[in-house]
């Protein structure tokens, strides 16, 4: 029997890499998307069809391209001639004030965080109905508690949430929708505000006392798509309880 195919977005590095990695693991054939990192993802893809000949592929894309997305799609839903699951880890996170935002900030975070997923998912939606496939969004805890100066970023997560839920009860009984809503796991790359006062404020509001790890965010998707085949429309948190807090 062929192995299922994963598309994973923004894959190259981080929690998508790892999410990859844990996948293939299981037995996945893996599509890593990636949009710059191109030498990140062919090392990732290497390495693992290095385990397990023709098991990787990647292929770029930008997600506020819509024509891309597209192409992106066909990319993934003919490599191996099917598709089984979409994740949607792709995201994009910076402050943006109020008043200091641009339309272009706009573009880039709702276009990256919300319009994205919809529109890729919309293009892989003829495989994943033969497939009977399976989506998991990465949402955020800050969908539901606003993070200061992040106004559209939240906005986006908390419109992928609704997503989440809104797509599980249209596209049930063929697909099953879920989400992961990460707490602090990786602290930002290049956030001049992830210092060490910032990171323990953090640390000091999450009951578990200490950072996740990316394992625990792919071992939750990992869970979501091989383990759960009666759970749909579900958002796991995965935060330390620090949700509870904040």
């Amino acid at each position: 029997m062929p192995n299922p195919v994963v598309l994973v977005t923004g894959a190259a590095h981080r929690l998508g890499a790892q999410t990859v990695e844990t996948l293939h693991a299981r037995g996945w054939n893996v599509i890593i998307h990636y949009r710059s990192r191109k030498t990140q993802a062919q090392n990732l893809t290497a390495r693992l069809n290095q385990k397990r000949p023709d098991s990787a592929a990647c292929y770029p894309a930008d997600l506020s391209s819509v024509e891309e997305i597209r192409t992106l799609a066909h990319q993934a839903c003919t490599h191996w001639g099917r598709l089984d699951a979409l994740v949607n880890n792709a995201s994009v996170f910076y402050p943006n004030p109020t008043e200091k935002t641009s339309e272009e900030d706009w573009e880039k975070v709702l276009g990256t965080n919300l319009k994205a997923p919809f529109f890729l998912l919309q293009q892989c939606l003829p495989s994943l109905r033969i497939s009977s496939g399976s989506v998991i969004n990465l949402i955020d805890i800050y969908s539901e508690k606003p993070l200061k100066d992040h106004p559209l970023y939240c906005a986006s997560k908390a419109g992928l949430a609704a997503l989440t839920r809104a797509w599980a009860k249209d596209l049930a009984p063929d697909i099953r929708v879920n989400g992961v809503s990460p707490g602090a796991i990786l602290w930002p790359d290049g956030d001049s505000g992830a210092d060490e006062e910032y990171q323990q404020a953090i640390l000091d509001k999450t009951p578990l006392a200490r950072t996740g790890n990316p394992n625990d965010i792919a071992g939750a998707i990992a869970y979501l798509m091989c383990d759960a085949p009666f759970v749909t429309g579900q958002i796991l948190t995965v935060d330390g309880g620090r949700s509870l807090h904040m």
